[in-house]
């Protein structure tokens, strides 16, 4: 139980102590450097520079706020981030740009030094402390504009020149699908795609040739039906239909057939409508006395 226990414990603290290691700044990175900015990225005043990327690669959020940037190893402490900008917390897998413009009166991200094209540059990033260096590279002289010097794949050790200029986002981009470049390796002619093509477009109008015949088949035979339905109701008293003919409504028109020749035989229609009756009308009054209705009312005075 108290090894149980032990055991536990030792997890714990080594959780502890990897979290805590994952927000320390020397998990950042310099990532990839552009001496040359002819015609790439721009800064938040229009104006291209050249700038320094650097790379959280660690699980956590890491403050870079604080530690220093420097082109000079005898001046670690030549660029102070400065602290209490929310834009220096860096997220996991994320990176952040700094302009090497030497005008740090711009804001956070414009350091206090430029690039030079025509010599080496050395690059430092260092903790805190001004003493604990983080990470540092040195760019040879002779970039080419708008070809910057990075990492292979961020936070790896192989370098390369990046043809495809990647401030801020991965060195590594997929460009291509592998399942058309596949298609292309196997197919160089197109052939099989228009194969493909073809079948699919002929298996769509056969399945719709199919849809619009039974569509019309039922059609058909509704009509039928209905035509039938209508004979049978148009047939004569004395007629009897067919089964086959008719189907279930022959029984209706047997049960009708057979109610009116009851009818018939009992003679129980009623009669008293053809019976005319006259009754005489006596005449209360003198057709003479009907002439003071005509007389005028004589006006008075």
């Amino acid at each position: 139980m108290i090894k149980k226990k032990i055991g536990i414990l030792m997890l714990f603290v080594l959780f502890l102590s990897v979290g805590a290691k994952a927000q320390l700044a020397t998990s950042m990175r310099i990532n990839e450097v552009l001496v040359v900015n002819e015609s790439n990225f721009v800064d938040d005043y229009g104006q291209r520079n050249g700038w320094i990327e650097l790379y959280n690669g660690s699980a956590g959020t890491v403050n870079i706020a604080g530690c220093f940037l420097t082109n000079d190893k005898n001046n670690p402490k030549k660029y102070s981030i400065p602290k209490g900008d929310v834009l220096t917390k860096i997220r996991p897998g994320q990176h952040v740009i700094f302009w090497a413009d030497d005008l740090p009166d711009r804001g956070t991200f414009h350091v206090n030094f430029k690039l030079d094209p025509y010599s080496d540059n050395y690059i430092a990033l260092y903790d805190a402390d001004g003493r604990t260096l983080i990470d540092e590279i040195t760019v040879a002289s002779g970039q080419l504009a708008d070809i910057s010097y990075g990492r292979k794949i961020d936070g790896q050790a192989e370098w390369t020149q990046l043809t495809k200029v990647t401030p801020s986002t991965n060195n590594l981009t997929l460009d291509s699908n592998e399942k058309i470049d596949n298609f292309k390796n196997n197919d160089s002619l197109g052939v099989g795609m228009t194969i493909t093509a073809m079948a699919v477009t002929f298996l769509g109008l056969f399945l719709l040739y199919f849809i619009f015949k039974q569509v019309g088949k039922v059609s058909i035979a509704a009509s039928k039906r209905n035509a039938m339905r209508a004979k049978a109701s148009s047939a004569p008293v004395g007629s009897i239909a067919k089964e086959d003919e008719l189907g279930e409504e022959a029984g209706e028109i047997f049960a009708a057939i057979a109610t009116a020749l009851y009818e018939v035989t009992e003679d129980v229609h009623d009669v008293e409508n053809t019976v005319l009756t006259i009754q005489k009308v006596t005449r209360n009054y003198s057709p003479w006395s009907s002439k003071l209705y005509g007389l005028r009312e004589i006006p008075k005075k």
